[in-house]
């Protein structure tokens, strides 16, 4: 499912029903975004081996106690990930992505938790590595930043999904932070689909897999079509789950949906992880529309 003709009809389809669907229904859309923030938490977190739970981000960012002993550290990224969202959210109209953001919101992020590396790119003599990728030397990253940047921002009337993949594998290939990295690239792609008019996406830490694979085969190939395909995924899935919501019927899981509609559960849930029908994720759940006509292909 790399970004295709077809692909980019179906994506700008569901963008024209979300367009239509949200007017007026902007406070749906903020509690829906309220409501996944501790999933978005969690997911990105857990991909850089945090080890708190969906419930324990939770009840985290809701102040609540936390049944065992929790690393500090640990619950300074969960509150600190959910206040770089947040503010993505409020203020991705204001401008286009450049330096100052992004070193605004590594800021936000790693501060409180090591305030020596917050808010800068790595400095001579500071080197990271990523698997068995070493990321370029300090003094090449301001210049690769910038020309990463002027990629992205050049001819902003082409596709864009195809930009987003190509900057995410651009910016996490710098690595430019001595930590941190991979969140705000993360935050950094829903920044540019809230500019966008789109819906923020998550990256699962279960498909964490295909994510880490699509490095590998830009680094080893140029091959781009294997990050295009998994942001092309996400934001279908979250497209769905919006309009789902902005029409007002009837949400039922998607078991529950093969119960009554005597349809193989299989089949469904086949359909739904590649995105043929309009189901959605809710805590790992999959759910759906009540009234969705489905017709096994």
């Amino acid at each position: 499912m790399a970004i295709t003709n077809p692909i980019k009809k179906r994506i700008q389809e569901l963008k024209n029903e979300f367009d239509a669907l949200k007017r007026g229904k902007e406070s749906l859309l903020v509690l829906i975004d309220e409501a996944e923030l501790p999933e978005s938490v969690y997911n990105s977190n857990a991909i850089e081996n945090s080890t708190l739970t969906l419930k324990e981000t939770e009840k985290i960012l809701l102040e609540m106690e936390v049944s065992r002993d929790i690393n500090v550290r640990e619950v300074f990224e969960a509150k600190n990930l959910a206040r770089v969202m947040e503010y993505i959210r409020a203020k991705s109209q204001e401008k286009e992505i450049d330096k100052e953001l992004i070193l605004l919101l590594h800021q936000m992020l790693i501060g409180s938790i090591d305030d020596s590396i917050a808010g800068r790119f790595r400095k001579q003599h500071e080197y990271v590595r990523v698997g068995t990728h070493i990321a370029p030397a300090p003094e090449h990253i301001d210049l690769m930043i910038d020309s990463a940047l002027q990629e992205y921002s050049r001819d902003l009337d082409a596709y864009s999904l195809d930009k987003i993949a190509k900057f995410h594998l651009d910016f996490e290939t710098i690595h430019p932070f001595n930590d941190g990295n991979g969140r705000i690239g993360r935050v950094l792609m829903n920044y540019q689909l809230l500019r966008l008019g789109l819906a923020p996406i998550i990256i699962r830490d279960k498909e964490k897999v295909e994510y880490y694979k699509a490095f590998g085969d830009y680094r080893d190939k140029k091959n781009t079509k294997t990050m295009e395909k998994v942001l092309a995924l996400a934001l279908t899935e979250s497209l769905h789950k919006r309009i789902a919501y902005l029409k007002g019927g009837k949400i039922v899981t998607l078991s529950e949906y093969a119960k009554c509609h005597e349809k193989s559960a299989p089949a469904l849930f086949n359909a739904a992880r590649r995105q043929n029908i309009p189901a959605f994720r809710e805590k790992g759940v999959w759910k759906i529309e009540e009234g969705f006509n489905y017709k096994a292909k």
